[in-house]
């Protein structure tokens, strides 16, 4: 699969044998984060290398359960509500820096 985008149906190949997915972000040219359905946990999202990735036109059983868990997943690069300084955290105003030292007056 050459270049993924959000949104796509794709069959991740992994160890136990392909697996339906939806793809939920693109990190970067080597890490694709995809939607997957779990035998024992469900719905969860994986960081995959694209080269695992292949098309597929057919909706599967769990498309629609994948779609729940992207909905109601943060993006990234929204800026979720999670803390640090990741991406699409933006300017934060306040204070930004520790104060200066207070001198004595003498």
């Amino acid at each position: 699969m050459e270049h993924p985008s959000g949104g796509e149906l794709v069959k991740v190949a992994r160890e136990g044998g392909a697996r339906d997915g939806i793809v939920f972000d693109v990190l970067s040219e080597s890490k694709v984060v995809v939607a997957v359905s779990d035998r024992t946990r469900g719905p969860i999202l994986r960081t995959v290398h694209p080269s695992a990735l292949t098309e597929r036109s057919v909706e599967g059983a769990d498309d629609e359960a994948l779609r729940r868990l992207i909905r109601r997943t943060p993006s990234a690069a929204r800026g979720g509500p999670r803390g640090g300084n990741g991406p699409g955290q933006g300017p934060r105003g306040g204070h930004v820096r520790a104060p200066a030292h207070r001198t004595t007056g003498r």
